[in-house]
Protein backbone atom coordinates (compact mmCIF):
# COMPACT_ATOMS: atom_id res chain seq x y z
CA UNK A 1 0.00 0.00 0.00
CA UNK A 2 1.79 3.44 -1.43
CA UNK A 3 2.31 6.25 1.42
CA UNK A 4 1.03 9.55 0.40
CA UNK A 5 2.36 13.09 0.63
CA UNK A 6 -0.43 16.06 0.04
CA UNK A 7 0.81 19.21 -1.34
CA UNK A 8 -1.07 22.71 -1.47
CA UNK A 9 0.20 24.78 -4.15
CA UNK A 10 -1.93 27.87 -3.65
CA UNK A 11 -0.77 30.32 -1.55
CA UNK A 12 -2.58 31.15 1.88
CA UNK A 13 -5.22 34.20 2.07
CA UNK A 14 -5.23 36.57 4.64
CA UNK A 15 -7.57 36.30 7.74
CA UNK A 16 -10.85 37.24 7.30
CA UNK A 17 -11.07 40.75 8.97
CA UNK A 18 -13.00 41.33 12.00
CA UNK A 19 -16.76 43.05 11.46
CA UNK A 20 -16.97 46.01 13.02
CA UNK A 21 -19.51 46.58 16.05
CA UNK A 22 -22.03 48.65 14.03
CA UNK A 23 -25.27 48.60 13.61
CA UNK A 24 -26.91 46.71 10.51
CA UNK A 25 -28.72 49.76 9.45
CA UNK A 26 -25.68 51.59 9.12
CA UNK A 27 -24.17 48.81 7.15
CA UNK A 28 -26.95 48.33 4.52
CA UNK A 29 -26.48 52.11 3.48
CA UNK A 30 -29.43 53.07 5.71
CA UNK A 31 -28.99 56.68 7.37
CA UNK A 32 -26.35 56.15 10.13
CA UNK A 33 -27.19 57.11 13.81
CA UNK A 34 -24.44 57.33 16.23
CA UNK A 35 -25.07 54.74 19.14
CA UNK A 36 -23.68 56.50 21.39
CA UNK A 37 -25.48 59.61 23.65
CA UNK A 38 -23.64 61.64 25.90
CA UNK A 39 -21.10 58.68 25.74
CA UNK A 40 -23.22 55.75 27.15
CA UNK A 41 -24.85 53.56 24.71
CA UNK A 42 -28.51 53.62 23.94
CA UNK A 43 -30.41 50.81 25.48
CA UNK A 44 -32.09 49.57 22.60
CA UNK A 45 -28.43 49.08 20.57
CA UNK A 46 -27.24 46.87 23.33
CA UNK A 47 -26.22 43.32 21.67
CA UNK A 48 -28.52 41.81 24.46
CA UNK A 49 -31.88 44.13 23.42
CA UNK A 50 -30.90 43.66 19.42
CA UNK A 51 -30.72 40.28 19.67
CA UNK A 52 -34.39 39.88 21.68
CA UNK A 53 -35.55 42.37 19.18
CA UNK A 54 -33.95 41.73 15.58
CA UNK A 55 -32.65 37.97 16.09
CA UNK A 56 -29.09 36.63 16.51
CA UNK A 57 -28.16 37.28 12.62
CA UNK A 58 -28.44 40.85 13.32
CA UNK A 59 -25.14 40.62 15.54
CA UNK A 60 -21.37 41.83 14.54
CA UNK A 61 -18.96 39.05 15.06
CA UNK A 62 -17.42 41.54 18.14
CA UNK A 63 -21.25 41.63 19.37
CA UNK A 64 -21.50 37.96 19.79
CA UNK A 65 -18.49 37.52 21.31
CA UNK A 66 -19.41 40.66 23.81
CA UNK A 67 -22.51 38.81 24.50
CA UNK A 68 -20.66 35.37 25.78
CA UNK A 69 -17.82 37.48 27.71
CA UNK A 70 -21.09 39.48 29.13
CA UNK A 71 -18.56 41.85 31.11
CA UNK A 72 -14.95 43.01 30.95
CA UNK A 73 -12.67 43.57 33.79
CA UNK A 74 -11.99 46.60 35.92
CA UNK A 75 -10.44 49.61 33.18
CA UNK A 76 -11.05 47.23 30.36
CA UNK A 77 -14.54 47.36 28.59
CA UNK A 78 -16.20 44.16 26.95
CA UNK A 79 -16.08 45.92 23.79
CA UNK A 80 -12.24 46.59 23.70
CA UNK A 81 -12.11 42.63 24.68
CA UNK A 82 -13.96 41.41 21.11
CA UNK A 83 -12.20 43.59 19.17
CA UNK A 84 -8.90 42.19 20.80
CA UNK A 85 -10.15 38.75 20.43
CA UNK A 86 -10.57 39.02 16.59
CA UNK A 87 -7.70 41.17 15.96
CA UNK A 88 -5.69 38.18 17.33
CA UNK A 89 -7.44 35.38 15.90
CA UNK A 90 -9.05 37.14 12.54
CA UNK A 91 -12.53 35.62 12.85
CA UNK A 92 -14.74 33.46 14.46
CA UNK A 93 -14.07 30.15 13.06
CA UNK A 94 -9.98 30.47 13.69
CA UNK A 95 -11.35 31.73 17.63
CA UNK A 96 -12.89 27.85 17.48
CA UNK A 97 -9.21 26.27 17.02
CA UNK A 98 -8.03 28.31 20.25
CA UNK A 99 -6.26 26.98 23.14
CA UNK A 100 -6.26 28.60 26.84
CA UNK A 101 -2.35 29.28 26.21
CA UNK A 102 -3.30 31.39 22.87
CA UNK A 103 -5.92 33.63 24.65
CA UNK A 104 -3.04 34.52 27.05
CA UNK A 105 -2.15 38.36 26.71
CA UNK A 106 -5.43 39.81 25.88
CA UNK A 107 -6.03 42.41 28.22
CA UNK A 108 -9.36 42.47 30.14
CA UNK A 109 -9.60 38.59 29.47
CA UNK A 110 -9.20 36.85 32.91
CA UNK A 111 -9.16 32.89 33.30
CA UNK A 112 -12.88 32.41 34.15
CA UNK A 113 -13.50 34.57 30.30
CA UNK A 114 -10.73 32.33 29.19
CA UNK A 115 -12.91 29.54 30.61
CA UNK A 116 -15.78 30.47 29.50
CA UNK A 117 -15.07 31.10 25.55
CA UNK A 118 -13.71 27.37 25.58
CA UNK A 119 -16.68 26.04 26.88
CA UNK A 120 -18.93 27.84 24.62
CA UNK A 121 -16.57 26.69 21.53
CA UNK A 122 -16.60 23.23 23.04
CA UNK A 123 -20.43 23.05 23.73
CA UNK A 124 -20.39 23.64 19.77
CA UNK A 125 -18.56 20.80 18.48
CA UNK A 126 -20.22 18.42 21.33
CA UNK A 127 -23.46 19.42 20.13
CA UNK A 128 -22.76 18.58 16.54
CA UNK A 129 -21.50 15.43 16.89
CA UNK A 130 -23.68 14.21 19.19
CA UNK A 131 -26.07 14.88 16.29
CA UNK A 132 -24.01 12.71 13.79
CA UNK A 133 -24.10 9.48 16.58
CA UNK A 134 -28.13 9.74 16.28
CA UNK A 135 -28.83 9.64 12.75
CA UNK A 136 -27.22 8.52 9.51
CA UNK A 137 -25.08 10.64 8.45
CA UNK A 138 -26.05 9.65 4.45
CA UNK A 139 -29.25 11.52 5.30
CA UNK A 140 -27.42 14.73 7.20
CA UNK A 141 -24.70 15.64 5.18
CA UNK A 142 -25.16 19.13 5.85
CA UNK A 143 -24.46 18.22 9.75
CA UNK A 144 -21.01 16.78 8.36
CA UNK A 145 -20.37 19.71 6.89
CA UNK A 146 -21.32 21.96 9.72
CA UNK A 147 -19.45 19.59 12.10
CA UNK A 148 -16.28 19.47 9.79
CA UNK A 149 -15.87 23.00 9.00
CA UNK A 150 -16.37 23.87 12.53
CA UNK A 151 -13.53 21.29 13.47
CA UNK A 152 -10.52 22.04 11.00
CA UNK A 153 -12.06 24.99 8.74
CA UNK A 154 -10.31 27.12 10.30
CA UNK A 155 -6.79 25.18 11.26
CA UNK A 156 -3.59 27.33 9.53
CA UNK A 157 -2.24 23.85 9.19
CA UNK A 158 -3.57 20.82 6.49
CA UNK A 159 -5.68 18.27 9.08
CA UNK A 160 -6.59 15.32 7.89
CA UNK A 161 -9.38 13.64 9.85
CA UNK A 162 -11.72 10.04 9.67
CA UNK A 163 -14.99 9.66 10.49
CA UNK A 164 -15.70 6.04 11.44
CA UNK A 165 -19.49 4.94 10.47
CA UNK A 166 -21.22 1.69 11.61
CA UNK A 167 -23.05 -0.67 9.25
CA UNK A 168 -26.61 2.37 10.03
CA UNK A 169 -24.03 5.34 8.84
CA UNK A 170 -23.53 6.76 12.33
CA UNK A 171 -20.73 8.21 13.98
CA UNK A 172 -18.44 6.08 15.86
CA UNK A 173 -15.44 8.39 16.12
CA UNK A 174 -13.71 10.78 14.72
CA UNK A 175 -9.83 10.96 14.82
CA UNK A 176 -7.38 13.23 13.04
CA UNK A 177 -5.20 10.69 10.99
CA UNK A 178 -2.62 13.43 9.79
CA UNK A 179 -1.58 16.86 10.60
CA UNK A 180 1.19 18.47 8.30
CA UNK A 181 2.41 21.99 7.58
CA UNK A 182 0.66 24.99 5.84
CA UNK A 183 1.48 23.52 2.28
CA UNK A 184 2.45 19.71 2.71
CA UNK A 185 0.68 16.74 4.73
CA UNK A 186 1.32 13.18 4.97
CA UNK A 187 -1.39 10.63 5.11
CA UNK A 188 -1.21 6.97 5.48
CA UNK A 189 -3.76 4.92 3.98
CA UNK A 190 -2.49 1.63 5.72
CA UNK A 191 -2.90 3.10 9.47
CA UNK A 192 -6.37 4.47 8.18
CA UNK A 193 -7.07 0.92 6.74
CA UNK A 194 -6.00 -0.42 10.24
CA UNK A 195 -7.97 2.03 12.71
CA UNK A 196 -11.19 0.92 10.54
CA UNK A 197 -10.56 -2.56 11.58
CA UNK A 198 -9.63 -1.64 15.05
CA UNK A 199 -12.59 0.02 15.52
CA UNK A 200 -15.45 -2.32 13.25
CA UNK A 201 -15.86 0.33 10.64
CA UNK A 202 -18.84 -0.61 8.19
CA UNK A 203 -17.90 2.71 6.18
CA UNK A 204 -15.43 6.48 6.31
CA UNK A 205 -16.09 9.53 5.49
CA UNK A 206 -12.75 11.25 5.32
CA UNK A 207 -12.02 15.14 5.21
CA UNK A 208 -8.70 17.93 4.97
CA UNK A 209 -8.35 20.80 4.98
CA UNK A 210 -7.02 23.52 2.60
CA UNK A 211 -5.24 26.31 4.74
CA UNK A 212 -5.70 28.45 1.31
CA UNK A 213 -9.58 28.66 1.37
CA UNK A 214 -9.41 27.17 -2.31
CA UNK A 215 -11.45 23.66 -2.10
CA UNK A 216 -10.68 22.36 -5.30
CA UNK A 217 -8.88 19.14 -5.15
CA UNK A 218 -5.00 18.78 -6.28
CA UNK A 219 -4.17 16.15 -8.56
CA UNK A 220 -2.22 14.23 -5.22
CA UNK A 221 -5.62 14.59 -3.64
CA UNK A 222 -7.16 12.71 -6.17
CA UNK A 223 -4.54 9.74 -6.18
CA UNK A 224 -5.02 9.47 -2.28
CA UNK A 225 -8.66 9.31 -2.70
CA UNK A 226 -8.38 6.35 -5.23
CA UNK A 227 -5.79 4.76 -3.26
CA UNK A 228 -7.65 4.87 0.27
CA UNK A 229 -11.28 3.84 -1.35
CA UNK A 230 -9.20 0.77 -3.54
CA UNK A 231 -7.80 0.07 0.34
CA UNK A 232 -10.84 -0.05 2.18
CA UNK A 233 -13.09 -2.53 -0.33
CA UNK A 234 -10.20 -4.76 0.18
CA UNK A 235 -11.40 -5.14 3.77
CA UNK A 236 -14.99 -4.16 2.64
CA UNK A 237 -15.39 -1.13 4.53
CA UNK A 238 -17.06 1.77 2.58
CA UNK A 239 -14.98 5.00 1.40
CA UNK A 240 -18.70 7.32 1.15
CA UNK A 241 -16.98 10.55 0.72
CA UNK A 242 -13.85 12.46 0.54
CA UNK A 243 -14.28 16.47 2.27
CA UNK A 244 -12.07 19.14 1.34
CA UNK A 245 -12.96 21.84 3.78
CA UNK A 246 -12.49 25.40 2.32
CA UNK A 247 -13.03 28.98 4.38
CA UNK A 248 -15.99 29.01 3.02
CA UNK A 249 -16.92 25.97 0.76
CA UNK A 250 -16.69 22.76 0.56
CA UNK A 251 -16.11 19.90 -2.42
CA UNK A 252 -17.15 16.27 -2.37
CA UNK A 253 -15.30 13.97 -4.18
CA UNK A 254 -18.71 11.45 -4.32
CA UNK A 255 -20.83 14.76 -5.26
CA UNK A 256 -18.54 15.56 -8.03
CA UNK A 257 -18.10 11.60 -9.14
CA UNK A 258 -15.08 10.88 -7.93
CA UNK A 259 -12.90 12.60 -10.36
Amino acid sequence: MTDYVSTIDDAPLAATPPQPLTRVAEASGAPARSPLLHGKWHKKDMPRERLINQGPAALSDAEMIVLVLGSGLPDHDVFSVARALLDRFGSLRAMLDATYADLDGIRGLGPAKKAQLLAIMEMARRSLVDKMRRRSLMNSPEAVESYLRLLIGGRPQEVFVSLFLDARHRLIRCEESAQGSLTRMAVYPREIVRRALTVNAASLIVAHNHPSGAVQPSASDCRLTHTLRDALALIDVQLIDHLVIGADSVYSFARAGWP
